[in-house]
């Protein structure tokens, strides 16, 4: 296999499945006989030539100017109190279009699916009068909020953006392994990756012909104006952060800035007679779109938690209203719970009469005392999730956990078996990945994003690969160790594309591969209004409102890494082009 590749796999004891079955690899299919070289796979194949004539130290020293540009742009994590840059692997995931397509279908129907439950769900709830879903299942849900009922976007759309996470099992097909509809994070970093990767490998952008990203801000931006209050011609966009002390707040910035769009904290806003405005030199100005990316409980301190100051009281008023959206919808969290995620091919058959094209993981419900009982006795073997966790929060690997920790869970289980799902313990595939001892095979997952603007479900061309960076791990995110890949859309009967670049060489490449950045115009107070809880003026209550920051964006983020450069995230709000 030359240089880079000698050695992949040696090393690896391959993790089998109960019934002994390796993990995919996505590069190279099974060798013809033992001990022989395997072939590369044709998705792969360019990308493999090309990097077999590469020595370690020629992608070596790729990867360190990844590292070095991210660095510089803030594109860090906090571990163990130092800054270090989000790893980004240089050998990209490649996808055959044609193969492409059938997830994008897969995608869409979900996310059609989840967008009919939850109008259902905060309306007559016919799910649960067909007997399609247990009568208890919403109401006992955590995320399900009353306080949402009855509250609609002009198009009537509650999922602008969804992110649904998939695996690709031991058999090469990709399944569904959660729903992420309620503040779905990680897509800055799609974008950030390949506009470092379109700068470390652009002959093969352009030979591979690989589909641009770029088009993700702009289809954000005309999703949130088709949620708009109708009869508004301009709809004012902002986007809602918790602040600078949260781990996504690079997105936040990013996304405001890609848009052309303010980022405002809640101290911006204000609600006077059933609308929403927003603090400017010029006086208020009226908002009509919030693309929120503070999570529910701390949206409205008259509707939720009291003691938040992240919100602005009477954000849910003005949307109960119709004098605001708030995207994605207060209370979508139901859709992901992941007992509910068990429910979800039944409700694509019952809204959209059709077959998921896209399966889940097999799931135990441990609310049916059968299930309980058989989990309780292979719990060494299984993977058991709370069914409220994000970010790998609360998961559980039986064979990787020891006697206490398995009695401890085992408690937990018998004391709320509604909490729980398990499932077996899925062979994530592997994918080449460059670590100290050479290119090793590192397992991966997928979370493509979608975009809703109520005509059409758009998919993002790829998704964001996240991978776990050490040998045999198979939980991804980025506080277990993990990092991430560039996602390769290419070939198949893909639509021809635009001429890359048009003449502009690698600056035109990086533009039409990752969006060009537009600085959204930063809001300067005349006289700063007093603000008992501003993140930049640390009070008595500074401490407080910090920890409010740090969680008030689920923890879905935690596949991705964490910003917490904060001076920079100040800097790319006041204009600075940190991106």
């Amino acid at each position: 296999m030359g240089d880079l590749f000698d050695g992949y796999g040696s090393t690896l004891a391959p993790r089998k499945t109960s019934t002994g079955v390796p993990a995919y690899d996505e590069m190279f299919g099974d060798p013809p006989h033992p001990g022989e070289h395997a072939e590369s796979r044709m998705a792969y194949r360019e990308l493999y030539q090309a990097l077999a004539q590469m020595t370690q130290d020629e992608l070596r020293g790729r990867t360190e100017s990844l590292a070095s540009s991210y660095l510089a742009q803030g594109v860090t994590f906090d571990f163990a109190g130092e800054e270090r840059p989000f790893p980004l692997d240089a050998v990209p995931r490649i996808i055959d279009y044609d193969e492409w397509s059938r997830v994008e279908s897969g995608v869409k129907q979900r996310v059609r699916a989840l967008e009919a439950f939850l109008d259902d769900a905060y309306g007559s709830q016919h799910c649960v009068r067909d007997g399609v879903l247990p009568a208890q299942l919403i109401a006992s849900s955590q995320y399900f909020y009353r306080q949402a009922a009855g509250i609609h976007s002009a198009n009537g759309v509650r999922i602008q953006v969804a992110g649904i996470d998939l695996i690709r099992d031991e058999h090469g097909e990709m399944r569904v392994l959660e729903d992420n509809v309620r503040v779905p994070s990680g897509v800055s970093y799609v974008i950030s990756n390949r506009r470092v990767m379109a700068q470390t490998l652009p002959e093969l952008f352009l030979s591979m012909r690989v589909r641009p990203v770029g088009d993700y801000p702009n289809k954000l931006l005309a999703a949130l104006r088709a949620s708009a209050p109708g009869g508004i011609e301009d709809p004012n966009v902002v986007v809602l952060t918790p602040g600078v002390y949260n781990s996504a707040y690079f997105e936040h910035t990013l996304l405001a800035r890609l848009m052309g769009v303010e980022l405002v904290e809640g101290r911006d806003l204000l609600c006077v007679g059933g609308k929403v405005f927003m603090r400017t030199t010029r006086g208020p100005q009226r908002v009509d779109v919030i693309y929120r990316r503070v999570d529910d409980d701390f949206l409205d301190p008259l509707q939720f938690r009291a003691d938040s100051m992240l919100g602005a009281p009477g954000i849910m008023l003005a949307a109960r209203l119709g004098n605001v959206t708030i995207a994605n919808a207060v209370g979508n969290g139901v859709a992901d719970d992941k007992l509910l995620y068990t429910y979800v091919p039944d409700l694509i058959r019952y809204y959209l009469a059709e077959e998921p094209i896209l399966r889940n993981v097999d799931t135990w419900r441990l609310e049916d005392p059968g299930a309980l009982e058989e989990v309780l006795d292979r719990l060494d073997e299984l993977v058991v999730k709370p069914v409220d966790g994000s970010g790998g929060k609360g998961l559980v690997v039986g064979p990787d956990a020891s006697p206490s920790e398995l009695e401890a869970l085992r408690r937990r289980l018998l004391a709320d078996p509604r909490g729980w799902i398990a499932q077996p313990v899925v062979m994530l595939s592997t994918i080449p990945t460059l670590v100290e001892d050479g290119m090793r095979p590192r397992h991966a997952d997928l979370r493509p994003f979608a975009v809703n603007d109520g005509d059409d479900v758009w998919v993002l061309p790829g998704g964001l690969t996240r991978v776990a960076l050490p040998e045999g791990q198979l939980v991804v995110n980025s506080s277990q160790g993990g990092g991430s890949k560039d996602t390769w859309i290419v070939g198949g009967s893909a639509p021809a594309h635009v001429e890359y670049g048009q003449g502009n060489g690698l600056a035109g490449l990086v533009a039409d591969q990752a969006a060009t950045i537009t600085a959204a115009i930063p809001i300067i107070y005349d006289g700063q209004p007093e603000v008992t809880h501003s993140p930049q003026d640390p009070t008595a209550g500074g401490t407080e409102q910090q920890q409010q920051q740090q969680q008030a964006e689920p923890a879905e983020h935690e596949h991705g890494p964490q910003q917490e450069q904060q001076q920079q995230a100040r800097d790319l709000t006041r204009g600075v082009d940190g991106c």
